[in-house]
């Protein structure tokens, strides 16, 4: 029928409810998805259908097959209805309370009534409670509170579900469908019965209805008795009342507003995309509420005067038509995961003026009972623009104004409210223009900083992306904030662009036109931190905050230092010129040189420049950057590349040189019991420890920090798998040697004095690399007592002290020194047999000093390093120092052994003139005929 087509305007729109709870509807309604594609509805056999819904809606046949579903999966829809409960009986069993409730059908089938449909869908309880003792009522919504426990990501997971079926009368609008639950309360039978018109006005967008348990075999001890729903009906809507309050000059007191506001080319899109990343915003009041009425939301609630109001979106249209809900309240919670509270709730329907530039809304209130809700009284006029220009103290992305259409001496007059945000929002217009209303204030506060020297180098250019860093920031009361800091303005050029008015959505570099050196910037600062703290006396309990800033960037010094503002924390009413602006605040930083020879950190400070005793003194803050520059970026990728390259050929190159050995001892078998077992002992033990407790250490530190640079390191994965086999491969290998010498000597008598050598061996350097060992740790003891950050945070200039690195050096150490136990046992023994194979103990040992060899190369040839695949410090020791006497030492050991292999294990006790000489005679040859 073409009364029952579904228009594309609906079934393309984000409810209320949906776009702005998509996060964490998405979670119940992936799951529920999967169990219809697993399981079939539950529980319809056990349920008549004309027993409960027979008289609401009747049963109508379906179409002969074929009979393909109607191809709209939203062909229903409700998005986090409001909910109350009543019936509860808690004594039978526990109570489930939701906080609100979806709606979402994914089948409609036509019937042989062409008015009927038949409907399969889920219905789901959001933010759930189980209560024994909960006693709550249905009571009349008499009362008017702002949210009082906004839902939080953490309730959207606690949800349940019902699989349900039944029938639509697209006439009279009568839904009624029966079915089960999933989980606790599988066992659980309900009734659903709507009222969801087909085609709705402002004043029929309400969808009312109840949800009802059934009680049939509910053997689960969940106890669902009735709640009443109430919701936006998102079919086909009529918007009716916004045109005639166009046509009849409504908004005509705003005009003067024009050549203030931004012009939006791509309405659908672009006006409701602007209002949702806005955030709340902030109430005004500009009369005194003493002497005239306040009160907008009208009924019994006459002290209740909200400081917020949230947007969540209806729907938007191309045409620039809109519908939103305005929910009333304070800032505490994010808005998006706020409940439906229909008394504290307007409903919207508005349309965007192109030619002022600004958005027009008409707003009805809701009366609400237990039966139902309606919309009426739809005196409330509101209009929405976004300034095309900002200053230090003025920067919200949306303001405006909700007035009465009443007059002043008509009754449902209230005075007048402004609206402004104050969250800093990514999205920005291309035509946006910013003012510097401070700048010479500034430069007086900073002069005496700008003219510190700095340190030779080149700095970052003011357009550049390393002008953006993230943070960690701390001070003596709070240690754990986190967050960004962006330019805002570089000049009168913007430095960042979204895709707000069809720009896209990345960072754009806005050109490399020569600047002056002392240039004019605007930024923002946004930190956070995971508790709730207090910055002064003065201020509100918060967890986040932002610093708008302007001032004076000088890119010879690499100096920036602005003045900052900050909202102190949102009043419970902001009442005429009662500000919540604190604008007596220094920012000060010092970007490194791009060039720096250690590790680039961004530092600074935030300070109040008032008095101690004043009651908005906060404790200054010390800034850390945790960004790296994007030169570095790239020359540590390159770098990177490079390193796991190497780790590839000293793994593969490690197997190759014991197959040499193993070759060796093959062709020469009576070598075996020659062969130290204390150093092959440690050969393979330093390939079977990190395999065994899967160490990262063999590239890297931290994953994390790859991931800084890398959006998906999967092709690091790979490189990892790769050298974890060749890993496994040489310790194989190292292991096949060490069964072969130890068989060797096991097996022969005679070799009783070859194990006394190597008992002396063990002798010997076990206590010495015990020493070694508790050398390390007093030195690490040593370096933690000297080292005291005055921040506990962690950045990338301060490493945290970790003895098991310390020991892992120390480790790397040992391993670079694997020959000595073969020299101790060579001594020992006075063995003269060419146990090891020159290549394995000169190819070996390169493998070891290669690391080095490279260290001493990139500490004089890269400016930065931020991550250690190859030659890590963290697995040896690596200075300039270390490299020479660790190189020199292997050397060393290698020469030792090659002079023992020809001379003699005593050879090295010996003066050279002294060495035993070789001599040759005659060895009789058997005639072989």
């Amino acid at each position: 029928m073409e009364m029952l087509s579904v228009p594309p305007s609906s079934i393309s729109t984000n409810s209320i409810l949906c776009k702005c709870t998509r996060r964490f509807a998405a979670f119940p309604f992936m799951i529920i998805i999967l169990i219809f594609l697993v399981l079939p509805a539950a529980g319809d056999t056990a349920i008549s259908y004309s027993a409960h819904c027979g008289d609401f809606v009747q049963e109508a046949p379906l179409l002969p097959n074929p009979n393909p579903p109607l191809p709209s999966t939203k062909f229903l829809s409700l998005r986090q209805a409001h909910v109350e409960c009543r019936g509860n009986d808690t004594s039978k069993g526990i109570s489930v309370i939701p906080r609100s409730l979806s709606l979402s059908s994914h089948k409609a089938y036509r019937t042989q009534n062409d008015a009927v449909f038949r409907i399969e869908a889920v219905v789901t309880l959001i933010g759930v409670e189980y209560s024994r003792n909960s006693t709550r009522r249905g009571l009349r919504l008499v009362h008017i509170r702002p949210p009082r426990i906004p839902v939080t990501p953490g309730d959207a997971r606690k949800s349940n579900s019902f699989s349900l079926n039944g029938f639509w009368d697209s006439i009279s609008g009568k839904l009624c469908m029966i079915g089960s639950g999933f989980g606790v309360l599988s066992s659980a039978h309900v009734v659903l019965k709507l009222d969801y018109l087909n085609s709705s006005s402002i004043f029929t967008s309400l969808a009312n209805g109840t949800l009802e348990s059934l009680d049939v075999n509910n053997e689960s001890g969940y106890n669902l008795k009735s709640i009443s729903i109430l919701g936006v009906n998102l079919r086909d809507y009529k918007y009716e009342l916004i045109d005639k309050e166009i046509e009849n000059n409504g908004f005509r007191s705003l005009d003067d507003m024009t050549n203030v506001s931004l012009r939006v080319e791509d309405l659908g899109r672009n006006v409701c995309k602007y209002i949702r990343t806005a955030g709340a915003l902030q109430l005004d009041y500009k009369s005194d509420c003493n002497s005239v009425n306040c009160n907008f939301l009208g009924g019994r609630n006459h002290n209740f005067m909200p400081s917020a109001v949230y947007f969540k979106e209806i729907e938007c249209l191309e045409d620039g038509r809109v519908r939103f809900l305005l929910v009333f309240g304070d800032f505490r919670g994010n808005g998006y995961w706020l409940p439906f509270e229909p008394n504290v709730t307007l409903v919207t329907e508005g349309k965007w003026d192109m030619e002022n530039r600004r958005l027009n809304m008409v707003g009805c209130r809701i009366f609400s009972d237990w039966d139902e809700g309606l919309v009426g009284e739809c005196l409330i006029r509101l209009s929405l623009r976004f300034p095309a220009r900002w200053t230090l103290r003025d920067r919200s992305a949306v303001v405006g104004e909700l007035w009465s259409s009443r007059r002043v001496n008509e009754s449902g007059y209230f005075a007048r409210v402004t609206l402004a945000s104050i969250k800093n929002t990514h999205i920005r217009s291309v035509a946006l223009g910013y003012d510097y209303t401070e700048i010479e204030n500034t430069r007086r506060s900073c002069a005496n900083k700008i003219i510190k020297k700095a340190k030779e180098g080149k700095y970052p250019n003011a357009l550049s992306s390393d002008m953006r860093f993230d943070m960690v920031v701390g001070n003596r009361k709070v240690r754990d904030f986190w967050g960004y800091s962006s330019p805002l303005f570089v000049g009168n050029q913007l430095y960042r662009l979204s895709n707000v008015f069809g720009q896209e959505d990345k960072y754009t570099l806005l050109g490399t036109q020569n600047l002056s050196n002392v240039i004019n910037v605007s930024y923002v600062l946004s930190l956070s931190t995971s508790r709730d703290f207090k910055l002064s006396s003065e201020f509100m309990q918060i967890k986040s905050f932002e610093i708008s800033a302007e001032g004076i960037y000088d890119s010879k010094s690499g100096h920036l230092c602005m003045t900052g503002c900050m909202h102190v924390g949102a009043p419970k009413v902001r009442l005429r010129e009662n500000s919540s602006l604190d604008c007596e605040v220094l920012v000060d930083i010092q970007y490194p040189p791009l060039r720096a020879s250690n590790v680039g950190i961004v530092k600074g400070t935030i300070e109040s420049t008032r008095a101690k005793y004043d009651r908005l003194y906060f404790e200054p803050f010390e800034i850390f950057s945790e960004s790296i520059y994007a030169g570095q970026a790239k020359e540590s990728i390159w770098r990177m590349d490079l390193e796991f390259t190497m780790v590839l050929i000293s793994n593969t190159l490690s197997c190759i040189f014991m197959g040499l050995q193993l070759l060796h001892v093959k062709r020469h078998a009576d070598v075996l019991p020659f062969i130290s077992i204390i150093m092959l002992i440690v050969l393979t033990l330093a390939h079977m420890v990190p395999l065994l407790l899967n160490f990262e250490a063999l590239f890297r530190t931290d994953r994390n920090n790859v991931n800084v640079y890398f959006g998906s390191d999967g092709w690091v994965e790979v490189n990892e798998v790769l050298v974890r086999v060749i890993t496994m491969i040489a310790f194989l290998l190292e292991f096949r040697l060490l069964q072969m010498a130890w068989s060797a000597r096991s097996g022969d008598e005679s070799q009783k004095n070859l194990w006394v050598s190597d008992k002396k061996v063990l002798y010997i350097s076990l206590p010495m690399y015990i020493g070694g060992g508790l050398i390390a740790w007093f030195a690490h003891l040593s370096k933690k007592s000297r080292h005291s950050p005055s921040l506990g945070i962690h950045h990338l200039g301060y490493k945290q002290l970790s003895l098991w690195g310390d020991l892992k050096s120390y480790a790397g150490l040992t391993l670079d020194g694997f020959l000595l136990p073969q020299i101790l046992f060579n001594l020992f023994s006075d063995a003269k047999e060419k146990a090891l194979a020159p290549s394995f103990y000169i190819g070996a040992t390169f493998i070891r000093l290669l690391p080095h060899a490279y260290d001493l190369y990139r500490s004089h040839s890269s400016s930065w390093s931020f991550n250690y695949i190859y030659a890590n410090p963290r697995m040896d020791y690596y200075s300039t120092t270390w490299d020479i006497i660790i190189s020199v030492g292997g050397l060393s050991f290698v020469v030792l052994v090659y002079l023992q292999q020809w001379y003699g294990g005593r050879c090295l006790l010996l003066p050279m003139r002294f060495w035993p000489r070789s001599t040759y005679e005659k060895v009789p040859v058997g005639n072989t005929v």
